[in-house]
């Protein structure tokens, strides 16, 4: 297979496809302004071609802020794409959808991948599709795009979550987590005075939990929303840690990008030496696949943020570069398998 990643930092969507030939799955990643449009001659251009798009940055050795980007896969696969709607109600109503393209694409955990771009309430909607796709053994990755919009084969939706089952016909698929934190000291939280539907966390042991994050680190409640870039939460889930990022002070709590539960186990997180933990990635992937045709891969907000206030951003992006053909989203939450996390890169590699 190949992957093609065609941009254009003025949003002309003619010259982002430009040499985009027979292909067999599209994404779109677009800007606020230019969404909608771009959905509609997306599919006028490919007709018929299964396709998912949401608004966000996206990047292959450069970052398009606000443009257009298209990554687009040929020669050798095969996708099927289609969305969940009323996902902050009910996504599991149109789990048939899901469960029909299952069975369409006949894909196995050696060479399918579902890959998601969702409008919110990620937590619910990865549980809703895991469960369908943890009966094939297929793998997940994807991320929220910003607008509260998707699109999927040509249409544009609000609440819902677009997804592609795409199947490698020439070999494997794999999909990777990585995690730039580690767990600081010995803090240990348990939260309560949570406010589910708005994530926010009330309390941390018995005290406010605004109160506890500053006086551990020193900060002002302006410098709490850049300090979290490098002292996160994180969410013990059995033996791995979720990363929980601070999205803005609210009274004496603190609102999150993912949900908190009353007596949910929370650790503080410290960044650690992100350059060397790259390169495992880097290394680990090349172990896995010594031949790779592509890369997609989801770098949330805050690390792209991070890695650009640390002058790392443009090294990033040439050191997964040696990895072939890579490319990706800016996203605002990443999934992997069943998880909905923050901070993270999540990524696909294809044989």
């Amino acid at each position: 297979m190949r992957q093609f990643f065609g941009m254009s930092n003025r949003g002309d969507l003619s010259e982002a496809v430009r040499n985009l030939d027979s292909p067999q799955f599209i994404m779109l990643l677009s800007n606020n302004a230019q969404f909608e449009e771009h959905v509609k001659a997306l599919e006028k251009l490919y007709p018929g071609i299964p396709s998912i798009g949401c608004i966000g940055m996206s990047y292959d050795t450069k970052v398009v802020e606000n443009g257009v980007g298209i990554i687009a896969f040929s020669g050798g696969v095969s996708a099927t794409a289609n969305v969940l709607e009323q996902v902050s109600v009910m996504p599991v109503k149109y789990i048939d959808r899901l469960e029909a393209d299952i069975r369409k694409i006949n894909g196995s955990k050696q060479d399918t991948v579902c890959i998601d771009f969702c409008s919110g309430n990620d937590a619910c909607v990865l549980t809703t599709l895991y469960t369908s796709l943890r009966s094939r053994g297929i793998q997940l990755m994807g991320g929220t795009g910003d607008g509260g919009k998707v699109s999927a084969n040509g249409k544009v939706y609000e609440d819902s979550v677009a997804y592609a089952l795409v199947r490698n016909q020439n070999g494997r698929v794999k999909t990777y987590k990585e995690n730039i934190y580690h767990q600081m000291g010995n803090y240990r939280f348990i939260a309560s005075n949570t406010d589910r539907a708005n994530y926010i966390i009330g309390s941390l042991n018995g005290n406010p939990a605004k109160q506890v994050y500053q006086s551990i680190l020193h900060v002002t409640d302006q410098e709490i929303l850049t300090q979290t870039f490098k002292n996160p939460f994180g969410k013990l889930n059995g033996d791995d840690t979720c990363i929980v990022s601070i999205k803005e002070v609210n009274g004496n709590s603190l609102a999150c990008f993912r949900q908190v539960n009353d007596s949910d186990v929370l650790v503080l997180l410290e960044l650690g030496d992100y350059r060397a933990i790259v390169d495992k990635t880097i290394a680990d992937i090349c172990r896995d696949f010594p031949k790779r045709s592509a890369v997609f891969s989801v770098n949330c907000l805050f690390r792209y943020k991070l890695f650009t206030e640390q002058r790392y951003m443009a090294t990033y992006l040439q050191e997964m570069a040696k990895l072939g053909s890579h490319a990706g989203l800016v996203g605002y939450g990443e999934h992997y398998n069943s998880q909905f996390v923050n901070q993270s890169m999540t990524c696909v590699v294809f044989e």
